[in-house]
């Protein structure tokens, strides 16, 4: 191309949606009017949701077929239906990596590269993040660059990249503009091992008074109650295990309801105050991401991660999640809590300890279609809003699936 296009916002999410669905959804491509509509209207994986109707978006398409970035085409069978198909990456030249990129930037705006790899696992599966970044400097070094990073604004983590593929509306930076994407690979900076030493250091210094306050929070949560009668109902006799179990209430608490449950945590430290508290139950150290069948079944009736994937990476969740999933018995449950929302939260002090440790939250859409592509089934999910009188200040995600029967 002699000039790079200067697009619309409307022609940028349309032409976003055309290069997304022609990889993720096939079957359906080339897209009527009334598709590509949808796919711009939908209320996950875009920044910021819209409401077009098909005379905008009708506009939109001829403005980039005149400039030659969208083609026609017909069905070949049946009624005649006029259907559309993208040209940029053609034009362009574009691999599947900078493509990948190029389509999460024009469907979400300015994004981290921490961000960007987690957001496009479906178009394309970076090994890393350095994979990314080494993509998105190859796509600012073309004789027409196509992305440029922005200055990184005062709360930001980490540098976020844009498009140049036309006009963005930024919000200027300072007091009550709103807050900037975070990177919630950032937690990695440092290596997945230094994260997981600082996790264990964290819940060894607090382990004790951290077991005082929440042993008998359940009393206080008739929701999360139901939910671990639910499971344990599921399993009746067969083995359930608890990963991340903390000091072990949860465990206990599937246990006293009839389960064969079994509690994991990495920190040898909770171990302890777990098998205080609770001499009748069984409590091991272990890693959730290592999770091993049951010694008396063929595989767990119901895995539960109950706020013990508050500490991975975005990137890191569908592994966990794949793992978690391997050792189940057809039919099984698995049961996710997690805080919701878009974040990373840092804590220096923890129950009057000193402590270096992230707490990452997660979207609930992006956990549900991490756990759909794990395999998993019958996904359903709950979110709450926090009870201020237990203090707590993020809202809750709850997910439960199966595994293929």
């Amino acid at each position: 191309m002699s000039d790079l296009p200067v697009l619309t916002a409307e022609e940028q999410r349309v032409l976003g949606s055309l290069l997304e669905k022609e990889v993720t959804v096939p079957a359906s491509y080339p897209m009527t009017v009334t598709a590509v509509r949808t796919a711009c209207n939908q209320q996950s994986s875009r920044e910021p949701v819209v409401d077009y109707d098909d005379d905008l978006v009708h506009h939109a398409l001829r403005e980039l077929k005149r400039l030659d970035l969208v083609g026609v085409t017909w069905e070949d069978h049946g009624r005649r239906t006029l259907k559309y198909v993208q040209t940029l990456s053609v034009r362009l030249g574009l691999a599947d990596d900078e493509r990948a990129l190029l389509t999460v930037l024009l469907l979400r705006g300015p994004q981290p590269p921490g961000a960007l790899r987690t957001r496009t696992e479906r178009l394309f599966a970076f090994p890393d993040r350095g994979a990314v970044e080494a993509c998105l400097q190859r796509l600012a070094e073309r004789e027409q660059p196509l992305v440029q990073v922005l200055p990184r604004q005062p709360r930001e983590q980490d540098a976020r990249w844009v498009h140049l593929l036309g006009p963005l509306d930024l919000p200027a930076a300072g007091a009550g503009s709103p807050a900037p994407a975070v990177d919630r690979d950032a937690v990695l900076a440092e290596g997945a091992e230094a994260r997981d030493a600082k996790v264990r250091a964290a819940y060894a210094a607090i382990a004790r008074p951290y077991a005082d306050a929440l042993g008998g929070e359940l009393e206080d949560l008739p929701f999360e109650r139901w939910l671990l009668d639910r499971v344990a109902a599921h399993a009746g006799a067969e083995p359930v295990v608890e990963v991340g179990c903390g000091p072990g209430h949860v465990t206990a608490y599937l246990a006293e309801a009839g389960a064969d449950a079994t509690g994991l945590d990495l920190t040898p430290e909770m171990v302890e105050q777990a098998r205080e508290r609770y001499p009748d139950g069984v409590y091991e150290v272990g890693d959730l991401r290592a999770l091993m069948r049951p010694v008396n079944g063929s595989g767990w009736a119901a895995v539960l991660a109950w706020y013990s994937l508050i500490h991975l990476a975005a990137s890191e969740l569908h592994g966990a999640l794949v793992a978690l999933a391997r050792p189940m018995r057809p039919g099984g449950l698995l049961v996710l809590a997690l805080h919701a929302g878009a974040e990373v939260r840092h804590h220096d002090r923890w129950f009057d300890h000193e402590v270096d440790l992230d707490v990452v939250l997660h979207e609930p859409a992006e956990v549900v279609a991490l756990v759909e592509r794990a395999g998993l089934v019958d996904v359903e999910w709950y979110r709450r809003g926090p009870v201020a009188a237990r203090g707590e200040t993020t809202e809750r995600l709850y997910v439960v699936a199966r595994t293929p029967a």
